[in-house]
């Protein structure tokens, strides 16, 4: 675990609002979440602060970015700001930060979308599955993923594309480093844009209002997730 960081109060109530990508340290005061812990630990300006664990900044930086709207960023992500310091640990510990990420990837976002697609029995056997704790497990999952795709009927075969490729690039991130990271960003797009390959773009800004629940309790979701990743420390491995 990497050294603990003061954290500058004042200037963590002063930060009103987050916004998409990153940003330069003098625009407009505007800034992504990881920008933001830079920030309140006086650290360089950067959306790759050196205090926060890889795994972790890549599904925030993700979030970040996939989120609709500044307000919404502010409100589910500006809490988490404070537990995001210091999360820096050891390879042993990113691992099982991977496997948690890749874990609520396959069972809980990619069914809940596919659920919503209307393929609620490939939804249940996603979310059935075994809890992903080790990267070496995956292969025995991939049985499971291949029967739901070919239950997939032709129509809705682009989405579950997307999801099974996403819990694909999870597998690959086995040796969990910079490329890992990358891949799993790649994994969470991927499974985000699985309900819209379903429906087609027209579709899926036809049924915004009908999408919002699970926008909603899949967030809420991710907030729990994060929590969980952050609290998670070298000492509970042993």
């Amino acid at each position: 675990m990497t050294e603990a960081l003061v954290i500058d109060q004042d200037r963590l109530k002063s930060l009103r609002g987050l916004g998409h990508g990153s940003h330069t340290a003098n625009d407009d005061g505007k800034c992504c979440v990881m920008e933001a812990v830079a920030w309140v630990t006086h650290k360089d300006w950067s959306d790759h602060p050196p205090c926060v664990c890889p795994v972790i900044g890549a599904f925030m930086r993700s979030w970040n970015d996939g989120l609709p709207n500044d307000e919404v960023r502010g409100r589910l992500l500006l809490p988490l700001v404070p537990i995001l310091v210091s999360t820096k640990g050891s390879q042993a510990l990113e691992q099982r930060r991977a496997t948690m990420a890749a874990d609520w990837l396959v069972r809980v976002h990619t069914a809940a979308w596919l659920k919503l697609a209307g393929l609620t029995q490939q939804a249940e056997a996603l979310a059935s599955l075994p809890e992903i704790t080790d990267f070496k497990n995956c292969p025995s999952l991939m049985p499971t993923l291949e029967a739901v795709s070919k239950d997939a009927n032709a129509a809705r075969a682009a989405a579950w594309d997307a999801a099974r490729d996403a819990a694909r690039a999870a597998a690959r991130a086995a040796a969990w480093d910079a490329a890992g990271a990358a891949a799993w960003a790649a994994a969470w797009d991927a499974a985000r844009d699985a309900a819209r390959a379903a429906a087609g773009d027209a579709a899926w800004d036809a049924a915004w209002d009908a999408l919002k629940p699970t926008q909603e309790e899949l967030q809420q979701s991710a907030v729990k997730l994060v929590e969980r990743m952050c609290a998670l420390t070298d000492e509970d491995l042993k």
